[in-house]
């Protein structure tokens, strides 16, 4: 029993320091620990339950000061902040994995119809989910579209809106398509619109983590007019490639309504297990509004964001 307890204290104490040391920053073993560190708000929970579990004292103070130190890193993403005066336009925007075009075509109109969304981002869009969409009436609600579909494969995405959409930033290449527009949203305002697909970091092998870490490092900053980046990072704000994104001066529309622990993906049909989709804003847009909806047929949930931009 003792050697247990000092094993799940040592384990849990184990992944607080990696966590807290970014150890996906360390290129000799951001392989294994990329894909590990998205389960950090678990490891937090079991540190924390452990804590009051343990019968050996030593271990039982282990666990907890681990916990401790695990929760300063997760729970802020619970806690709703205060947000700045806005006077701009306000946007509803919608992102979701279709999970290579199997999702069901009815729920995401639905969705689109129910929010009164703006701006939809659709990431793993086929052809003959495009097809679906538009017989299911996504056009008809959103008839602005640019969108880079590539056969049956998962590497499509695309971007559909009630207004106008020109020609967006201009993004370096990456393992799948990651289409940009600027939308007019009247009265002189307009806003940079990014589809965002990185390439996941599993499995745990060193180029396909690199890849992932490369393509998150190349998403721009903030500027003029406001960026919107929404869609499937791969990436919790466990993972220390995208900390540094949000350290160049993002916002998570989620962890701004105190929901940034709100799981986004899992097996389909099973629970949620990973907050991996995120809607990016310029720092000074207010949110106003955040939700999470399943979405049947897929292994994401749809992320809802709405918030105005500034005047």
């Amino acid at each position: 029993m003792k050697l247990i307890s000092w094993l799940a204290a040592g384990g849990v104490a184990g992944w607080g320091a990696a966590r807290l040391a970014g150890a996906d920053r360390i290129r000799s073993v951001e392989a294994p620990t990329a894909p590990l560190l998205s389960f950090t708000p678990q490891v937090t929970a079991v540190a924390l339950v452990s804590s009051l579990l343990l019968r050996r004292r030593g271990a039982a103070a282990t666990a907890a000061l681990a916990g401790a130190a695990l929760a300063a890193a997760v729970l802020p993403r619970a806690v709703r902040r205060p947000q700045p005066p806005a006077g701009g336009p306000r946007l509803k925007v919608l992102t979701a994995n279709l999970l290579v075009g199997r999702a069901a075509e009815e729920a995401v109109v639905g969705l689109v119809r129910q929010k009164d969304i703006d701006v939809l981002f659709l990431q793993e869009l086929t052809d003959d989910a495009v097809t679906r969409l538009k017989q299911a009436g996504l056009n008809d609600l959103l008839p602005f579209e640019v969108a880079d579909v590539r056969g049956a494969s998962a590497s499509g995405s695309g971007i559909y809106a009630r207004l106008p959409l020109a020609d967006g930033l201009p993004l370096p290449a990456a393992s799948v398509a990651q289409p940009t527009a600027r939308i007019d949203l009247g009265g002189g305002h307009h806003a940079d619109l990014v589809c965002v697909h990185a390439h996941p970091p599993n499995p745990p092998r060193p180029a396909k983590v690199a890849r992932w870490r490369r393509e998150l490092a190349k998403m721009p900053a903030p500027a003029d007019p406001p960026r919107v980046l929404a869609g499937d990072f791969n990436a919790t704000e466990d993972h220390a490639p995208f900390r540094r994104l949000l350290r160049r001066g993002h916002v998570d529309a989620a962890a701004e309504m105190g929901k940034g622990l709100v799981p986004t993906w899992g097996p389909v049909g099973g629970p949620g297990l990973l907050t991996l989709d995120h809607v990016l804003l310029d720092p000074r847009c207010a949110v106003q509004d955040v939700s999470v909806h399943p979405l049947p047929g897929s292994d994401h949930r749809a992320v809802y964001a709405e918030f105005r931009l500034p005047g």
